[in-house]
C-alpha cells in the first residue's frame, strides 16, 4: 500500500466529514472487529482508538486521523477485500499502524480501560 494513499485516508477532514465517518464507524466497528480479531495483532489498541475517536475531549486533528483509519477498517471494500483469509486485513493494519504513529500518545488510559471492559464483554479478550 503506497504512502500517498495512506496519507489521503488519514486526512483529518472537517467536522462534517468527521461526523459522517463517525456514524459509519459506530455502525460497523464491532461486527468488523469480531471478524478481524484473530488477524489484527493489536485489537486492544484498535478498540482504545475507537473510544479515543468517539471521545469529545480528543483533539479534532487526532479524532479525524483515527476516524479516517477506523472508517477504512470498517469499509467492506478496500484495497484488499477483508474476506480474503490471512491477507484481507493487512492493508487495514498498515493504515491503522500509520494512524497510531501519527497520533502517538493521544490514546489515554481511560480509553484503554474502556477497551478492556468492552473486549471482555464482547468475549474477545485474549
Amino acid at each position: 500500500m503506497n504512502e500517498v494513499k495512506i496519507g489521503e485516508i488519514l486526512l483529518p477532514g472537517d467536522r462534517s466529514e468527521q461526523e459522517s465517518k463517525a456514524q459509519k464507524v459506530r455502525r460497523r466497528f464491532w461486527p468488523t472487529l469480531k471478524r478481524a480479531v484473530r488477524q489484527v495483532p493489536f485489537s486492544r489498541d484498535l478498540v482504545a482508538a475507537y473510544y479515543c475517536a468517539m471521545d469529545p475531549a480528543t483533539p479534532l486533528r487526532t479524532r479525524g486521523i483515527l476516524l479516517g483509519a477506523l472508517a477504512y477498517f470498517v469499509m467492506p471494500f478496500d484495497v484488499l477485500p477483508d474476506v480474503l483469509a490471512m491477507v484481507g486485513f493487512s492493508d487495514d493494519i498498515a493504515v491503522l499502524t500509520a494512524a497510531f504513529a501519527a497520533i502517538s500518545g493521544q490514546i489515554k488510559e481511560n480509553h484503554y480501560d474502556k477497551a478492556d471492559t468492552a473486549l471482555g464483554e464482547e468475549g474477545l479478550a485474549a
